[in-house]
């Protein structure tokens, strides 16, 4: 992230509404009062419960071990005097008047305005929605935790981060786990196959049923339980059905006002939409990423959502902020921690460091050598201090001889400091 500020306080600036009150934009107003800002902040958010984040829902949260960590509290908000609009919804954004109207006709004005409205699930293809639950929110952790009773048999359709953890959770509680990937293997688009690989026989070996290359045909509430009709002409028998096979950005109301949508809303390097008075933030929009050659991407990642925070803050306050930052993604499945930082789909080939005790990272390269990507599983964090310099020697957008990333007696930082 680059931060080069050029604070204004002239009078367009001092009225900053933000529709979305999850990490990213209760995160912006925060950031807001630390930088200085002293006009009116309107937070507006669609769930009842205080601000918190989510990683946890499906991991920590869907045990039952403990509640997803708030992110602020009342008494902060009151304290830094940011209107928090609580379980209301935002009906329309009217551009030329600078005003958001809310479900019930009121209107607000606005100088600037932030969106970080975030993303749904993206919901399976079968014939009755109703049957197949999701996981976004907290409401929906609970939900779903009250359905996760022993013997219960869960079926999850889509092998990715989310679907995983669920299962991994759901294991945890003794409920029998039925995985359900459409592509040839687990987590395809965002992982190494040999990464992949080591987190499905971790499944394996916990009795989750993991089922790849085929897809859910029908999905049937019948006599209290699911039939499920598998695209091999198999059938199961499920108590609970979740969906995990992806996320949908929240666009309609950016859509609706007229901004630019591509993949999500179209923002700027400086997160600014077509608009100039409007930005946004968070896995609702796509930006050019200077280290991938400008493509646009859209990132559905916690740390995301914290680096887009800082951005946003800065650049409504009058600065002049990049997304820059190297992305980068985790997850934690029984006691294995998966990190990557970059993006794998930009590799054209890979280099594999094996540690001494068996931990492979795999680094990607393009075609000029340039590192682009690692990733790696691990007990715990075991593989987080590698990651991490792995993702500043991407930052810097080094060409490592590929000897010595293979090479696990040579330390890592060495090439930095070359």
């Amino acid at each position: 992230m680059t931060i080069s500020t050029n604070s204004s306080d002239g009078p367009e600036h001092r009225r900053i509404v933000i529709i979305g009150a999850g990490e990213c934009g209760t995160r912006s107003a925060l950031r807001l009062r630390q930088l200085g800002f002293d006009g009116e902040i309107t937070l507006i958010g669609n769930e009842a419960a205080l601000p918190y984040e989510r990683p946890t829902l499906s991991k920590a949260v869907l045990t039952g071990s403990t509640n997803p960590p708030a992110i602020t509290s009342i008494d902060d908000l009151n304290a830094n005097n940011i209107s928090w609009l609580t379980a209301v919804g935002v009906q329309s954004i009217d551009r030329e008047a600078k005003q958001v109207v809310l479900s019930d006709g009121t209107r607000i004005p606005y100088n600037r305005l932030l969106i970080t409205t975030g993303s749904r699930a993206r919901m399976p293809a079968v014939d009755d929605p109703s049957t197949v639950m999701t996981l976004r929110s907290l409401a929906d952790a609970e939900n779903l935790r009250a359905r996760l009773t022993s013997k219960a048999r869960l079926l999850v359709i889509g092998g990715g981060f989310i679907g995983l953890e669920v299962a991994a959770s759901a294991r945890s509680l003794d409920c029998e786990v039925t995985v359900v990937e459409f592509a040839h293997r687990l987590m395809s688009r965002v992982v190494p196959a040999r990464v992949a690989s080591v987190l499905q026989d971790r499944h394996l070996e916990a009795g989750v049923d993991v089922r790849c290359g085929v897809a859910v045909d029908e999905l049937e509430a019948k006599g209290g339980s699911l039939r499920v009709l598998l695209s091999d002409g198999t059938t199961l028998t499920a108590d609970i059905a979740v969906g995990g096979v992806g996320a949908i950005p929240n666009v309609e109301l950016a859509s609706h006002a007229g901004l630019t949508i591509t993949n999500g809303i179209a923002v700027n390097q400086h997160l600014q939409t077509s608009d100039p008075n409007i930005y946004a933030a968070g896995d609702c929009c796509s930006f050019p990423h200077p280290l991938y050659g400008g493509q646009r991407v859209r990132l559905e990642a916690w740390r995301n959502a914290l680096e887009h925070s800082e951005i946003v803050a800065q650049n409504l306050f009058g600065g002049e902020a990049i997304c820059d930052a190297v992305p980068w993604f985790w997850s934690e499945q029984y006691e294995l921690g998966l990190q990557i930082a970059g993006l794998h789909a930009a590799a054209d080939y890979e280099i594999v460091r094996t540690r001494d005790d068996g931990t492979e990272i795999r680094f990607g390269l393009d075609t000029s050598g340039r590192l682009v990507s690692a990733s790696g599983v691990a007990e715990g964090n075991g593989i987080a201090r590698d990651i991490r310099v792995a993702e500043m020697l991407i930052a810097r957008r080094l060409t490592p001889s590929p000897t010595i990333l293979a090479n696990a007696s040579i330390g890592l930082r060495e090439l930095l400091a070359a």
